[in-house]
């Protein structure tokens, strides 16, 4: 009973083992009318074969199982010194073939019972009727002398003292008999089902168990209670007739909401084939509510296993928890520092499912971003994942970068609202159907992207001590670098660059052609780095950036006003933050280019020498600032693509740039568009932090504040970019003031960071008015 099933997709019949006997058949059978089926077709396998068949029946792997309850006979039967070939048999019931295709669909929901499990009248009537539908599976064959070698061997998650060899022979011939359905059913059905009795009940577990207990000064009992409900509250139950349904149901929404599911197949299975040896972790962009099932639709189109997907308990709620949980999602609380038997149970499954190499996945940055920027990533899941390779428990691990992107997102309203002071919405069944009725507008398309790999084995060692200082660095260098590889590969959309055209002027809105104008340096910069581009850009027409535009008027993020001459767009009232969103998904590209310009126009503000050196030196103090926003190469890296970015100006001196082309007409900075907002925002805070001088101030306090101070600034025009009041901006400045001290320093303290951020304004500013000139 090893990893290959022994049987053919093209043939219904399968065929007796070859190999000489004796034979002890092992029947899965939860029906009498699958045993007569199966005993018939024994009889007929083997009418030419003479050595002795003894039969034996498991506990139905369909039903409700107990190993209590595997038949004593089996293990007196295989305690003959003779070497028996042990064959596991079953029958799988199939549902209706449509177009080709053997699935459950959506109407089957309103039948009775689950196709692929009927009951005793539907197999009769599905065998009359039907009989196409109904088929013997064999589990590849194993020697008694081999199972008893691994029944015995310490290696590995053997089974717990107490197992009866009956037993495990019992759990590997339900394993086999599941890696023969597969080849009938499909990969995409490739799910663990067997948790309780290869996990639960393995020689890690239950010996983990026995030093939790003792440890906490606990029975066995108690503790196995304990850490099994545990379980049973953590991990995914794969259901296929559940897997089908909710991919029907993400099928109709997506056909709904979005044109279609811009990805390529071609790298989604080479990234298969790259690790057919080991477990892979994709880890994907978190964009909306929308992303597990998207993603799983891929996979389940491409007939590729499912991923087991981290989500957090808050999504367990009535009726759409179990559907999640039936689906592939495995269950974790946000808090569980000191809870050390969650954690061993929260360790034990992943290591069980990196061992048995099912793809796990979940979100880098541990949430939703409100912002559309990437946010900063979580390394809870990642830090488990290194552990388990650090133990031996699969040889490397693949971790799979995911860009995840939309044209637009329905989620985009309640991200405005939350960044604005409201509250985040509760997840319950109400919210699940209210959140799937709204996807009934045309939100365009969705991107998925695969970043390049990194195997973990590349990044840290065996026995590296990840506690010790230079270890530590470790796991955050490679969730940065996940990120960074994530960026890099996510596609520039034409709704992102009409929304960063529209949000570059601040008091009023554009005409089509002067949208196209102000997006020609944008994609001209593009070009000149070859960055990623979805398929509608670049635009070769005023009419590709008027269906860029038409599109956010229906979502109700741009105002369109007809004249007389020509139609005018504007950021719609209150929609500042939403637009934002979609500029912000591909802010990070313009980023170093954005700093450079601002350092070297600080130097000229400022009447400094305009050396590189200078400039250089004054971009790394800006970086500084922006530490807490985007992602940064290392500090070497950064200061070539600085002075990359510097040698773009035309400059007569080749040790200065005094002419650093603030007087070229073909000078289109990019600085006030892109680091503006956040800068204002950052003001807001340093604003927020001087007028309560006189005040201690806690986070949660100054980001109260700091939203009623930026309403103020904005009113009173002192910042001129509505999008910076937001609380996802306003929390990294908080950070970047809580790094210096800030929340706690004096006035003078206080001061001195109030007028470096206005600086900088100032000089955005004046940047600003170069480009209108």
């Amino acid at each position: 009973m090893g990893e290959v099933a022994e049987i053919s997709t093209e043939s219904p019949v399968p065929l007796w083992p070859v190999e000489a006997g004796p034979y002890v058949g092992l029947v899965d059978a939860s029906s009498k009318l699958e045993a007569e089926l199966i005993a018939s077709w024994i009889n007929e396998s083997t009418e030419l074969t003479t050595d002795p068949i003894d039969v034996f029946h498991l506990p139905p792997s369909r039903r409700q199982r107990r190993f209590s309850s595997v038949d004593l006979a089996i293990g007196e039967r295989l305690s003959k010194e003779d070497d028996p070939l042990c064959v596991p048999i079953r029958v799988v019931w199939l549902a209706k073939e449509i177009d080709g295709v053997r699935q459950v669909r959506i109407s089957d929901v309103f039948k009775p019972g689950d196709p692929r499990d009927p009951n005793i009248f539907t197999q009769r009537y599905l065998l009359k009727r039907h009989p196409d539908r109904c088929q013997i599976v064999v589990g590849e064959p194993a020697r008694r002398s081999d199972l008893e070698k691994r029944w015995t061997s310490p290696i590995g998650r053997g089974p717990a003292d107490g197992t009866t060899f009956g037993e495990f022979v019992a759990l590997q011939a339900w394993k086999a008999l599941e890696r023969a359905e597969r080849h009938v059913r499909g990969l995409r059905y490739k799910v663990p089902k067997f948790l309780r009795e290869d996990l639960f009940w393995s020689r890690p577990f239950q010996a983990g168990i026995h030093r939790l207990a003792r440890e906490g000064g606990k029975s066995d009992k108690r503790m196995s209670q304990r850490t099994g409900r545990y379980l049973k509250e953590i991990a995914a139950i794969h259901s296929p007739n559940v897997i089908d349904i909710v991919n029907g149901i993400t099928t109709r929404v997506i056909r709904a909401a979005h044109r279609d599911i811009d990805y390529s197949e071609s790298d989604l299975r080479s990234i298969y084939r790259a690790a057919e040896k080991d477990p892979i972790v994709f880890l994907p962009s978190h964009k909306s509510n929308f992303d597990h099932l998207v993603f799983q639709h891929v996979l389940y189109e491409n007939e590729l296993p499912l991923n087991h997907t981290a989500g957090g308990i808050n999504l367990n709620f009535f009726l759409i928890g179990p559907l999640l949980r039936r689906s592939g999602i495995f269950f974790i609380r946000r808090e569980f520092k000191t809870n050390e038997p969650y954690k061993f149970v929260l360790r034990q499954y992943i290591d069980y499912l990196l061992e048995k190499r099912f793809a796990l996945e979940w979100y880098v940055e541990g949430g939703r971003s409100r912002s559309g920027k990437l946010r900063e990533p979580k390394l809870g899941l990642l830090a488990y994942v290194a552990d388990s390779y650090q133990r031996g428990i699969t040889n490397d691990v693949i971790l799979v970068p995911v860009s995840i992107a939309y044209d637009q997102i329905t989620d985009v309203g309640s991200y405005t609202d939350e960044q604005t002071g409201g509250k985040k919405q509760q997840e319950s069944f109400s919210w699940a159907v209210k959140f799937i009725g709204s996807l009934q507008r045309q939100n365009g398309r969705i991107y998925i992207r695969f970043g390049e790999p990194l195997a973990l084995s590349e990044r840290i060692g065996r026995d590296e001590d990840l506690t010790s200082g230079e270890g530590r660095l470790a796991l955050p260098k490679i969730a940065f670098e996940i990120s960074t590889r994530i960026n890099d590969v996510t596609p520039i959309t034409a709704i992102s660059m009409v929304t960063l055209a529209l949000l570059s002027e601040v008091d009023h809105g554009l005409t089509i052609t002067e949208t196209a104008h102000r997006l020609e340096p944008i994609m001209a910069f593009v070009d000149d780095r070859n960055l990623p581009i979805t398929d509608d850009l670049p635009f070769t027409s005023l009419q590709g950036v008027e269906a860029a535009l038409d599109a956010l008027v229906v979502s109700g993020v741009v105002k369109k006003s007809e004249g007389l001459t020509a139609s005018v767009y504007s950021i719609g009232e209150g929609k500042h933050l939403a637009a934002a969103y979609y500029r912000n998904t591909i802010i990070h590209f313009f980023v170093n280019a954005g700093i450079t310009e601002l350092a070297l126009g600080t130097c000229f503000l400022r009447g400094e020498p305009m050396t590189r050196e200078s400039a250089v030196a004054r971009a790394i103090e800006i970086r500084d600032l922006l530490k807490f926003e985007f992602f940064f190469a290392p500090t070497d890296d950064f200061i070539r693509d600085v002075e990359s970015e510097i040698e773009r100006y035309t400059v007569t001196d080749p040790e200065a740039v005094e002419r650093l082309g603030f007087d070229m007409a073909s000078f289109h900075p990019k600085s006030p568009i892109v680091l503006g907002p956040f800068f204002e925002a950052y003001f807001v805070v340093a604003a927020t932090l001087t007028a309560e001088a006189s005040n201690e101030l806690t986070e949660s306090v100054l980001a109260e504040k700091a939203l009623r101070m930026g309403d103020q600034l904005v009113s009173h025009g002192d910042i001129s970019n509505k999008e910076a009041v937001s609380s996802a901006l306003f929390a990294t400045g908080t950070k970047l003031a809580l790094s210096r001290g800030l929340l706690g320093a004096t006035l003078d303290e206080r001061s001195e960071f109030y007028q470096e951020l206005e600086e900088i304004l100032e000089t955005l500013a004046a940047i600003r008015t170069l480009d209108s000139s």
